[in-house]
C-alpha cells in the first residue's frame, strides 16, 4: 500500500479509501491510485480487511444443478444484487458423490471466506427440519416451506397448481391431467400436491399422473399417451419443458392443440428460444427469488434480524398464449 501511494502521489490512506470503494475520493485520484495499482500489481488483502471490518462481503452460493433454467435465473438474481451492494459470491456446487445434507453444506462454506450462505434447496435434505445455522454464519434458503431456524424464499410453487386448475376449470374443462416433474425435486412436489388438493377440493375426477424429468422428451412419451385417453382435454405440466414436449407428443397421436386438449406448462422458460411460441404458462419470477435472498442474508450480515418460520413466496404471473382453448361455450 506504501509503495501504490507513493507511485500516485497521495497518501496510505486514500489507497485504502480507493481499494474498500469508498465515494470519498475524487475521481482523477481514484484514476491515478487503480492505475498505480495496475502498474505495481496490488490486489487488497481480503483476508487483513475481514480482520479490520468483520467481513469479507462476500456471499457464499449452494446449488444442486447450476444448468437448469430456474437455478441459473435465480443464480443471476444474487449475481446482480450481490454486484449492486459490492459483495462477490462463492459458488459450491453440492456433489453426489459427498453428503447432500445442510450440515455438510454449511460445514464446507464455514472454510470459505464468506459472510453469510444461500441454498438453493432443489431436493429433499433429510436434516431440514433439524439444521440450525451457525451463530456466526447467517443461513438462508431458497424453498417454500418456512424453517423454524433460517430464513426462506421460494416462488409460490403450491399456488401456481391450484391457479393453473382453476384457470383450466374456468375454461369448461371436466378435469386435469397432470405431467410431474422427478420425485426428488421438492418444487416437483409442491406443484403436484397443489394439483391434486385443488382437484380433490372440488370433488373433481384425480387422473393418473405422468412423470417427467423435466426435459421435453418425457414430455413428449406423456403427450404420445394422454392422445389415446378421450376423457383427456386439458394438461398442466410441471415445467414449460416438458408441456412443449406434450404437444408435440399428442399431435403425433393424432390430437389438436389447443382444439382437443389445452397444455399450459410453467416457468416461461422458453421465450426467445421458440419461434412463434404459443404455449400458455405461469411465469415464475426467478431473478426476484435471487434478489430477495440476497436481501434477506445480508441484512443479517449486517446486524439486521430476518423473520424466521414464516413462508416467503414470490407470485407467480399467468402468461396466455394460445395452446388453451375454452370449451364451455
Amino acid at each position: 500500500m506504501q509503495d501504490v501511494a507513493k507511485e500516485a502521489g497521495v497518501s496510505p490512506q486514500t489507497v485504502s479509501r480507493v481499494a474498500n470503494g469508498s465515494d470519498a475520493v475524487k475521481p482523477e485520484t481514484r484514476r491515478r491510485v487503480e492505475e498505480a495499482m495496475t502498474k505495481l500489481g496490488y490486489r487488497p488483502n481480503y483476508a487483513a480487511r475481514a480482520l479490520k471490518h468483520g467481513r469479507f462481503k462476500d456471499i457464499g452460493v449452494v446449488m444442486f444443478n447450476i444448468a437448469s433454467f430456474g437455478n441459473a435465473r435465480i443464480l443471476k438474481g444474487i449475481a446482480t444484487a450481490a454486484n449492486d451492494s459490492g459483495y462477490a459470491i462463492t459458488i459450491h456446487m453440492m456433489g453426489k458423490d459427498r453428503e447432500r445434507t445442510l450440515t455438510a453444506a454449511v460445514e464446507r462454506m464455514k472454510q470459505l471466506p464468506v459472510d453469510g450462505v444461500i441454498i438453493v434447496m432443489e431436493e429433499h435434505l433429510p436434516d431440514f427440519n433439524t439444521f440450525a445455522p451457525p451463530r456466526d454464519l447467517p443461513v438462508v434458503l431458497i424453498c417454500e416451506d418456512p424453517s423454524d431456524n433460517c430464513a426462506t424464499v421460494d416462488a409460490d410453487q403450491y399456488g401456481c397448481s391450484t391457479a393453473i386448475v382453476d384457470y383450466l376449470l374456468s375454461k369448461g374443462h371436466k378435469t386435469v391431467y397432470h405431467i410431474t416433474g422427478p420425485s426428488t425435486s421438492r418444487a416437483a412436489q409442491s406443484r403436484a400436491q397443489g394439483w391434486r388438493d385443488a382437484l380433490e377440493q372440488l370433488g373433481l375426477r384425480i387422473p393418473p399422473t405422468f412423470v417427467g424429468d423435466w426435459n421435453a422428451d418425457s414430455g413428449y412419451q406423456a403427450g404420445l399417451s394422454l392422445a389415446r385417453d378421450p376423457n383427456c382435454t386439458a394438461v398442466y405440466a410441471a415445467n414449460d419443458q416438458m408441456a412443449y414436449g406434450a404437444v408435440l407428443g399428442l399431435r403425433a397421436g393424432g390430437r389438436r392443440v389447443p382444439e382437443d386438449v389445452s397444455v399450459v406448462g410453467v416457468d416461461d422458460s422458453l421465450t426467445g428460444m421458440v419461434p412463434r411460441l404459443d404455449l400458455t404458462t405461469m411465469r415464475m419470477q426467478f431473478d426476484k427469488i435471487g434478489l430477495e435472498a440476497f436481501s434477506m442474508v445480508r441484512r443479517q450480515c449486517e446486524g439486521g434480524r430476518v423473520p424466521v418460520g414464516v413462508k416467503t413466496v414470490i407470485p407467480t404471473e399467468l402468461v396466455e398464449r394460445g395452446s388453451v382453448r375454452d370449451i364451455g361455450d
